[in-house]
């Protein structure tokens, strides 16, 4: 595994990138390129522009990624894409691409599980051992999930309503605080009072490991409303950006905690709880589940926030990992917009 290099292709949303990592841990080249302003104007992820953009900008985005890594076609020994889930016509994109190079310079493909990218990259930042609990907390994710091995994944609970990074950009977009959302409601509850509201905090103190964020996004929306004018004003928005930010670190670390409990029972080895996905990028909540986990007696491990967020690097680890244990796929693999990690699954001794 230590000689290998992937290439990684990443087009599952908003971000196109392109990534080359060896094997023995170096990432070569990571390549991302933001829509963000392309999306600005609609507040939001329009999925025809993001498709069109991928097609854009991809093929030079995978010629950059090569040069900075200084590695030609002949160097690698595999493609890997993220094939699922996401908005299908940039999954599409990324796939089809990585199948023609893949056919034509007659290297194995890798069809990567966008989520499997986020779990396994604390593999790659730090080296850790399965198995580990996974916080996986993104724009259309909340879910606790104990990774025992490669494609051996347990989830013990997740959202019945809205992923953590969606409440978020609700909430950015109730108080005004601009796209994206997340790191908005960051900036602005820094300079915010978060005791001057009363949050909710759903399903805290409840038995499960499951989360729900709608009633604190409509308890956000009932404050704004109740504010003079039906709007927050600078200090209204950044007390309750602060007050919302409280609330759901409180969440997080309560369901964790009990999802802790029952990651000891069934993997007692298990010494690691990390946090992926774009909303562990949020120092706030970073801190308050670092501190929670060390009173637990495990470890906390939270990948560079810009591994956390969308990128290529993990994909092409993703596809090292798989490609390690001879798991590659074939050219009629087909994209998914939903793909559940806990669905994945790899032959009898696959997993390491």
């Amino acid at each position: 595994m230590q000689g290998m290099i992937v290439l990684g292709i990443e087009t599952s949303c908003d971000e196109t990138a392109a990534a080359v990592v060896a094997g023995d841990r170096r990432i070569l080249s990571d390549i991302v390129l933001s829509q963000i302003e392309e999306h600005r104007p609609y507040g939001g992820v329009v999925p025809e522009i993001a498709a069109r953009s991928h097609l854009d900008h991809l093929d030079r985005l995978i010629a950059q990624a090569l040069t900075e890594a200084r590695c030609g076609w002949d160097d690698l020994d595999g493609i890997a894409a993220t094939a699922g889930p996401g908005l299908i016509g940039g999954v599409l994109v990324g796939l089809t691409t990585a199948k023609a190079i893949a056919m034509v310079r007659n290297l194995p493909l890798v069809a990567v599980n966008h989520l499997e990218g986020h779990a396994l990259t604390p593999r790659l930042t730090d080296g850790i051992d399965f198995p580990y609990l996974l916080l996986l907390v993104s724009g259309g994710h909340c879910q606790l999930v104990a990774v025992a091995g490669v494609g051996h994944y347990h989830r013990y609970g997740g959202t019945v309503d809205d992923a953590v990074g969606e409440a978020f950009d609700k909430t950015a977009a109730l108080l005004r605080l601009g796209y994206p959302g997340g790191p908005a409601v960051e900036a602005a509850a820094r300079q915010g009072d978060p005791d001057r509201f009363a949050l909710p905090r759903p399903m805290a103190g409840r038995p499960g490991c499951d989360f729900s964020f709608s009633g604190l996004k409509t308890a956000v929306r009932h404050a704004v409303a109740a504010l003079p004018g039906g709007t927050a004003d600078t200090d209204s928005a950044a007390d309750l950006a602060a007050a919302f930010q409280e609330a759901v670190a409180d969440v997080l670390v309560d369901r964790t905690v009990n999802a802790i409990a029952r990651f000891r029972e069934e993997f007692p080895a298990g010494s690691h709880l990390v946090v992926a996905g774009g909303v562990a990028a949020n120092a706030r909540i970073r801190a308050v589940l670092a501190a929670a986990v060390a009173a637990q007696g495990l470890r906390f491990v939270a990948p560079p926030a810009t591994l956390c967020t969308d990128n290529a690097a993990m994909i092409a680890w993703a596809g090292l990992e798989r490609l390690r244990l001879g798991l590659t796929d074939g050219f009629d693999f087909a994209a998914r917009p939903r793909w559940p990690l806990d669905g994945l699954s790899v032959p009898s001794g696959g997993a390491p």
